[in-house]
């Protein structure tokens, strides 16, 4: 038999297809190499910038400069490579943990080489005024030993003055201005819009004429219960407020108060000068050009002649070059600190988010830690969803079942579920601003048969049992459906407060009568038995230990967390140091790539009826939307 001729159109596609195999082959190699050359000088730069970032010690003379422009938190929201970048590029979105703050200011006030504390105001921002208070008080702290603060902004709306206040000496920009306004809480109302013109229906389920966390989608203004619920406490906080920029002024509270009812006349007078009339009214103390500034801290202290500018340094730096390998090592006994910041929802979440699983398995994790002898709980929560809040109490309670002394201490919010997580500490320590309580339950659920008539679609089917799709959105919501979601509301109540009882140890009945959904601010909160000591996370700190019998300086304080990666921290690392800032600007993404969370309001609540829509229908809440 003769050999058969290869059909040559056949080979061309051999041919093609070998290429197109080498081709592949070729890009992964090359891929491959980059990936593993880029991801070599990474970890070059970032050893580098590590050592960098821990530089030497402070030289004597130094000012610790505080640039707060960011978001303090208690918290990181956001992921270690955004933070790098947010740091490296002067990001206003930064966030600043108060810990490391608190931290730095008490190990400034004890080092000899740190002679002040110079305090940049612009761009600061807090939710709430519990870690803003505690901020202050650590402020002037630092001040008793005889050492200086400086403030300095450009513009200060209230919670900006309010630490600017607590320094020696405020200086303002001459173009810039001090806003002290009181307190307001304003909500957005939706029922016309989703009833009266999309047509669509919401059904509120609650116990507790004062639990108005969800009114804004059943009412178009606050109810009055709402109104009075709200003016009281925020009369406590604001009063609170005035109390304490008087104090640190020293100027008389009814001063204060006085300007800001005339604030229109007097900036009238003023002739719209809004610094010359904080210069007036003596709530700064001069204006100056930040380059007035610089020179005055220059001719103060030591002179940077390398810099060109006085000798400061910065609040990682300074936090880096007092970490030490002991630190991390030692074997002493540990008051172990977990955070509960942000909505409480199922499941394991990132921080900044408290997820039923993810939180209780931190709880678990310094349990289970030998080295551990008590807890403390920071919660800043509004809450959020009854059954992960369950979860994360009953960790509690076999922390305490353990021998382990659980300690709460709640920070600008730990209401509705976050009061049902700290309600079985053997203490809770609340800030007097702190905003609790708000113990009651609701729930949320949508149908838009109306909605759909309107574009002429409706909605017909069968079912096996009377119930068999009555939680269908796209028919009327049954009676019977609704009573059960209403049993099922009544029920939770009931469980909640009881559990508060018991905790507390009052009865259901009376702990019903300073619950039904009320909010109360922590001072408040502590007069009508919820709360037990005012006081912040270093108290709370203090007093987990003596429950725990352990003697003063001989435990560390440990914040329980998920670990960082190694390659994250290289880029946090790197993002602390002046030589590397340039570089991640350059590799850095846009900032529209890094997920900037939106700040429109209406999209926020919607969002939330959303998630709450999307739930089981018969699963209760415990919210609150109080936040500052």
């Amino acid at each position: 038999m003769s050999e058969s001729r290869s059909n040559p159109v056949w080979s061309f596609l051999v041919g093609v297809w070998q290429f197109i195999r080498f081709t592949n082959h070729m890009i992964f190699f090359v891929g491959m190499l980059f990936l593993a050359l880029f991801f070599f000088f990474v970890v070059s730069l970032g050893f580098s910038a590590a050592g960098a970032a821990g530089a030497g010690p402070v030289q004597e003379k130094t000012a610790l400069v505080l640039d707060l422009e960011g978001n303090l938190v208690e918290q990181y929201t956001s992921a270690p490579i955004q933070r790098a970048f947010a740091q490296a590029t002067g990001d206003s979105r930064r966030e600043f943990q108060l810990r490391d703050l608190l931290k730095a200011i008490s190990t400034a006030k004890k080092d000899p080489n740190i002679d002040r504390i110079v305090l940049l105001t612009d761009g600061f921002n807090v939710a709430g005024f519990a870690a803003l208070r505690e901020l202050g008080a650590a402020l002037r702290d630092f001040r008793s030993d005889g050492k200086q603060i400086v403030a300095y902004g450009a513009g200060m709306e209230q919670k900006q003055y309010y630490l600017a206040a607590q320094a020696n000496e405020v200086y303002l920009d001459p173009d810039g201005a001090v806003l002290l306004e009181g307190l307001g809480r304003y909500r957005l109302y939706y029922r016309e819009a989703l009833q009266d013109k999309l047509g669509v229906d919401v059904h509120l389920f609650r116990v507790g004429e004062y639990k108005s966390a969800a009114e804004p989608y059943i009412l178009d203004a606050a109810s009055p219960e709402s109104r009075e619920a709200d003016l009281f406490w925020m009369n406590d906080l604001w009063s609170r407020y005035l109390g304490d920029i008087a104090t640190a002024r020293k100027l008389p509270v009814e001063k204060i108060t006085a300007m800001i009812a005339a604030m229109p006349e007097r900036v009238q007078t003023a002739e719209g000068d809004l610094a010359q009339l904080a210069l007036d009214e003596k709530l700064v103390d001069a204006l100056k050009t930040p380059h007035e500034m610089e020179t005055m801290l220059a001719e103060r202290g030591a002179f940077d002649d390398e810099a060109g500018t006085f000798r400061q340094v910065g609040l990682d730096a300074y936090l880096a070059s007092k970490l030490s390998a002991s630190d991390l090592l030692s074997e002493r006994p540990r008051v172990a600190v977990v955070v509960a910041e942000g909505e409480i929802t199922d499941g394991k979440q990132a921080p900044g988010t408290v997820g039923g699983d993810s939180t209780s398995e931190l709880i678990r994790q310094a349990r289970e830690d030998e080295s551990v002898k008590a807890l403390v709980l920071r919660v800043n929560s509004p809450g959020g969803s009854v059954f992960p809040s369950e979860q994360i109490r009953r960790e509690i309670a076999l922390t305490k079942e353990a021998g382990k002394p659980v300690v709460v201490s709640m920070g600008n919010v730990a209401a509705s579920g976050g009061y049902w997580i700290s309600m079985n500490a053997d203490r809770i320590y609340a800030d007097p601003s702190t905003i609790t309580g708000s113990i009651g339950i609701f729930g949320l659920w949508m149908s838009a048969p109306r909605a759909l008539e309107k574009i002429g679609v409706h909605s017909d089917g069968i079912g096996t049992t009377p119930l068999a799709g009555a939680f269908d959105i796209t028919r009327p919501l049954d009676p019977a459906a609704g009573n059960l979601i209403q049993s099922v509301i009544d029920h939770g109540y009931a469980q909640f407060i009881g559990k508060v009882a018991a905790a507390r140890g009052s009865a259901p009945e009376k702990i019903d009568v300073i619950a039904r959904g009320r909010v109360w601010s922590g001072a408040q909160a502590k007069e009508r038995g919820l709360v037990d000591v005012l006081g912040g996370i270093r108290e709370a700190q203090i007093e987990a230990a003596k429950l725990a019998k352990l003697e003063p300086d001989s435990y560390d304080v440990r914040y329980v967390e998920p670990p960082v990666s190694a390659i994250d921290q290289i880029f946090l690392d790197m993002s602390r140091n002046a030589r590397y800032a340039g570089l991640l600007r350059t590799l850095g993404p846009a900032p529209a790539l890094l997920g900037r969370e939106t700040t429109e309001r209406v999209q926020n609540e919607l969002s939330w009826l959303e998630r709450r829509n999307g739930a089981s229908p018969i699963r209760a809440v415990a919210h609150c939307f109080c936040g500052l």
